[in-house]
């Protein structure tokens, strides 16, 4: 059976483009992630009142995406991993955030969201292109008779990683580990290529 990894973007490839925001405008609560907050929903509600509060528009949040670079080693590690198998980012992020980052990566298959862009340019809203989206790219990729490894970092990829056939987290913070011990913890990409080939067939 012929294998796909999936894997997470923020946090496990790239920096976290709201956090990156946050340090830029000096807005804190920006800071807060799904390893902070888990109801997805509940998240983006409070980032878009936080935007329109601060007058922030698309073109901000991109033009701090433009000065941003993938993770150390990322770039070697993704590339070391497509020689071994097919690669699909399964991620929160959005197609309007994601441009700059996808092409240093060297354009992997991305399965995101998209922003609805109202006429001044604000973040109007968000529309997931489906409810679960990264569970159920596995549960699909599943039906198509793939093999799946998934790795990620926080509470939103928990369930694509118990979707999967191996599920790996990869630097996650101490409370998603000991809520989800049946995933294996990885700290370098030495470490998460090790554990990714182990269940590759």
């Amino acid at each position: 059976m012929p294998s796909v990894t999936c894997l997470d973007l923020e946090g496990v490839l790239t920096p976290e483009v709201w956090i990156s925001v946050a340090e830029k405008t000096g807005i804190e609560k920006l800071r807060l992630t799904t390893r902070d907050i888990s109801d997805y929903d509940e998240l983006m509600r409070m980032r878009l009142g936080l935007l329109d509060q601060n007058g922030l528009k698309l073109a901000d949040i991109q033009a701090v995406i433009r000065t941003l670079e993938p993770l150390e080693g990322a770039k070697e590690f993704l590339d070391r991993l497509r020689s071994l198998c097919q690669v699909i980012i399964l991620s929160d992020t959005y197609y309007e955030f994601a441009g700059p980052l996808m092409e240093m990566l060297g354009r992997p298959v991305l399965f995101c969201n998209s922003l609805v862009i109202d006429a001044a340019g604000r973040v109007a809203d968000y529309r997931l292109r489906q409810k679960d989206g990264k569970r159920m790219a596995v549960k699909a990729l599943h039906s198509l008779k793939f093999k799946v490894v998934a790795a990620g970092d926080s509470y939103n990829d928990t369930a694509m990683l118990g979707e999967a056939d191996a599920g790996i987290l990869f630097q996650p913070p101490d409370k998603v580990i000991s809520q989800f011990p049946q995933f294996p913890v990885t700290r370098t990409y030495v470490e998460l290529l090790s554990e990714i080939e182990k269940n590759l067939d």
